[in-house]
């Protein structure tokens, strides 16, 4: 018997980093994500195969329990030790998955590009989550740590405001259907940004005016949210964009790279990589298609 599990990608529109320190963030939930198929197995191991969009394996080994339940680890990290790690914290809060069954064989399919960026682990992590019976904000704690909200939009079949109040997720539904958005875009910047280190680097620059920084981005993010036309909208954005700009130090991905275009453009989750946000009255395909980045998705293509 076949058992399959489902988590939506993410894509993080307001409160990049600051959400860490319980700001308000505006969040949205793709129409991309992945599925976990579990089956029973012998031998006290488990047979994972992982799958890619188009079908090709990315990765295919076989992990014992033991290794689950002992998590010895050398210091290179691979994607069997992550694996092995997000399955010993799920261990440690529920053992029955292990303790109580010969065996299993697992398979989990994207149905994104991998390096797009919205959310392999976070979706896999929510489909482990959901399939050992244990709480996927408790196992992101204890694995790879972050704020959380790539695990409400996994959960999530609407937009969201996120925020952690004394460490605990805080999630509301919204209702987030302007007429505007035949006017956004997403196009994808050819490159992976490695989140974790985004983070370290958030942390290693956070300045002392922080709640200031998370007053003005609470503000914004509801502007954001409210917006009730295209320049509106487009203001708020700006605003967000100069805002982070000058907490992280870093100069906008607008001004470093398409400073020609006549359009909003924001950076989204992890500034410098994956996607951005573009919003322009004008159709930007062949503007970014003329720059050399080919994957662009209109916001129905890409919003649940």
């Amino acid at each position: 018997m076949k058992t399959t599990f489902y988590s939506n990608g993410k894509l993080l529109i307001t409160g990049e980093y600051l959400v860490l320190d319980g700001a308000k963030s505006f969040a949205l939930p793709t129409k991309f994500g992945q599925n976990l198929i579990v089956e029973n197995g012998l031998n006290k191991q488990i047979q994972w195969k992982s799958y890619d969009y188009d079908n090709h394996i990315w990765f295919d080994d076989t992990i014992l329990f033991s290794e689950i339940i002992d998590n010895v680890n050398g210091e290179t990290e691979t994607v069997k030790t992550t694996l092995i790690n997000i399955l010993h914290e799920a261990y440690l809060l529920n053992p029955d998955f292990i303790n109580k069954t010969e065996g299993y064989k697992i398979e989990t399919y994207l149905t994104f590009p991998k390096k797009w960026g919205l959310g392999t682990s976070s979706t896999l992590l929510n489909n482990i989550a959901q399939w050992t019976k244990i709480d996927a904000f408790t196992l992101l704690k204890n694995s790879f740590g972050g704020s959380g909200y790539d695990i409400a939009c996994a959960q999530n079949d609407t937009p969201i405001t996120y925020r952690l109040e004394e460490g605990l997720p805080v999630i509301e539904t919204i209702s987030f259907y302007p007429e505007f958005t035949q006017n956004i875009h997403f196009v994808y910047l050819n490159k992976k940004q490695n989140s974790r280190s985004a983070i370290n680097a958030y942390y290693n620059n956070k300045n002392e005016n922080l709640a200031q920084n998370i007053s003005i981005n609470n503000k914004i993010t509801d502007e954001v949210i409210n917006a009730k036309t295209l320049k509106e909208f487009a203001i708020a954005l700006q605003k967000h964009e100069i805002h982070l700009s000058n907490i992280l130090e870093i100069i906008t991905i607008k001004e470093n790279a398409f400073s020609d275009f006549n359009g909003i453009i924001k950076s989204l989750g992890a500034w410098g990589g994956d996607f951005v946000m573009v919003v322009s009255k004008d159709d930007p395909k062949n503007y970014f298609i003329s720059k050399g980045y080919e994957t662009i998705l209109t916001y129905e293509e890409m919003i649940l």
